[in-house]
C-alpha cells in the first residue's frame, strides 16, 4: 500500500486496483482535479481495509476482482466499521452477479473499467455528495432480476416515490430537499424509510428494485 500525502482540503479518495498501470493512470488523472485528493493506493482487499482504517476517506474506488478476495467482500468489511465511506465498484465483466454483490455490500456506484477513466471524477463527486452511480445498461440488467416483492414496493407513499425517482437521477439528499421544498433531515428520513420498506442495503439497490417494479416510470 502506498501512502500519498497532500495538504489540499477536498474529497479524499483511496484507489484499490491490483493492476499497477491502471491504478497509476487513475492516480495521475485525479491529481489534475483540484477538488479530489488521492490519499492512498492499495492492490489487495486486505490493503484496502487497512487503508480505509488508516485514512477513513470520503470515497473508495474498488476493483471487483482482487488477488486475495472480491472487492465486494472488502467493501462489506469496510462499511461495517465505517458506514459513512462511499464505495464505488469497478468491474471489467458483464456478469450481473458482480453488480448484485456490490449492491448487497452497500456500494453507491458500479461501472465498467473501460469507461472509468472518463467517468471517474464525476462519479467520485456524485458519491461524495450522496448520489448513486450506475449506467442505464446496468440498471436494465438488474431490473431483469427483481428481488423485492410487489407488496414492499407498493407500500411506498407518493412522497417516498418522488424521493426515490430523484435518487435514481443521482441527486444527493440536499438537492432532493431543494427540489421538493423539504428539509435535508426530512429527506434523510424518507430515504431510510424507503430502504427499510424495500429491504434494500443502499440507495443504489433501492433504485434497482424500483426499476424492476416500474416505480421509476410513473407515479401512481
Amino acid at each position: 500500500m502506498k501512502d500519498i500525502g497532500a495538504a489540499v482540503t477536498c474529497i479524499r479518495v483511496v484507489l484499490v486496483d491490483d493492476h499497477e498501470m491502471v491504478a497509476e493512470s487513475f492516480e495521475r488523472m485525479l491529481a489534475t482535479m483540484p477538488d479530489i485528493q488521492v490519499v492512498a493506493v492499495a492492490g489487495t482487499a486486505a490493503a484496502a481495509v487497512a487503508a480505509a482504517n488508516e485514512h477513513v476517506p470520503d470515497v473508495i474506488v474498488m476493483d471487483y476482482l482482487l488477488p486475495d478476495d472480491l472487492g465486494a467482500v472488502a467493501a462489506t468489511r469496510i462499511r461495517s466499521e465505517h458506514p459513512q465511506i462511499k464505495i464505488l465498484m469497478l468491474t471489467g465483466s458483464d456478469d450481473p452477479r458482480g453488480l448484485a454483490a456490490a449492491l448487497k455490500a452497500g456500494c453507491v456506484g458500479y461501472f465498467q473499467t473501460t469507461g472509468a477513466f472518463r467517468e471517474l471524477p464525476a462519479a467520485i463527486r456524485a458519491a461524495a455528495a450522496g448520489g448513486v452511480v450506475i449506467s442505464p445498461q446496468d440498471l436494465e440488467r438488474l431490473a431483469a432480476h427483481p428481488q423485492a416483492s410487489a407488496a414492499s414496493t407498493a407500500s411506498l407513499t407518493r412522497r417516498e416515490r418522488e424521493v426515490l425517482v430523484l435518487v435514481a437521477q443521482g441527486l444527493p439528499n440536499r438537492a432532493i430537499a431543494e427540489r421538493l421544498f423539504l428539509s435535508v433531515n426530512t429527506v434523510r428520513t424518507h430515504v431510510q424509510t424507503i430502504l427499510d420498506k424495500m429491504g434494500a442495503h443502499s440507495k443504489l439497490e433501492a433504485v434497482r428494485l424500483a426499476e424492476s417494479h416500474g416505480l421509476l416510470d410513473h407515479l401512481e
